[in-house]
């Protein structure tokens, strides 16, 4: 892993293969400067509490951290099947967090934005197998703004 600060990135052994696939595709884009799969027990910087479904507090953590020349992206990939589940949705206030960190001064945060994205396997798959770029990909993916307004907006018009 020439991009990445571990020597060995850990996924499921089950079910891991998107996330084994992100792996091979980050350290093989030019455009991807360093990167990590996060560990909830090591990076608690991103240990972020959310409320679930049921309206129980929880912590999360995106899958990957990822770094190019224009932005930082914490990145989460999916089961097509899970993308639009309740609680998946509910963990796009991590896009108001990185909002937050976009506050910072910006030689705190390396002069770079820094951005959520939620990427279902579909898409995944789709732009890998046309040979575009893991970089690129997440640019066009990230989470905006007006995406999270609207996802908030559903999340409150039915509640629990």
């Amino acid at each position: 892993m020439s991009k990445c600060i571990y020597e060995r990135l850990s996924y499921p052994a089950r079910n891991g293969g998107l996330e084994k696939a992100s792996i091979e595709w980050a350290n093989a884009d030019s455009k991807v400067l360093a990167f990590f799969k996060i560990s909830e027990t090591r990076h608690d910087f991103v240990r972020l509490r959310y409320v679930k479904e049921d309206g129980l507090p929880a912590f999360y953590s995106t899958d990957f951290l990822l770094r190019t020349d224009k932005a930082v992206y914490l990145v989460e990939t999916k089961a097509q099947g899970q993308v639009s589940s309740p609680n998946v949705q509910r963990k796009l206030k991590v896009a108001a967090w990185c909002d937050r960190i976009n506050t910072l001064p910006v030689e705190d945060r390396s002069n770079l934005p820094w951005h959520y994205v939620l990427l279902g396997e579909n898409v995944f798959w789709e732009w890998r197998n046309k040979g575009e770029r893991l970089a690129a990909l997440c640019d066009f993916a990230k989470i905006r703004n007006t995406t999270l307004s609207a996802s908030q907006n559903r999340l409150e018009s039915n509640p629990m």
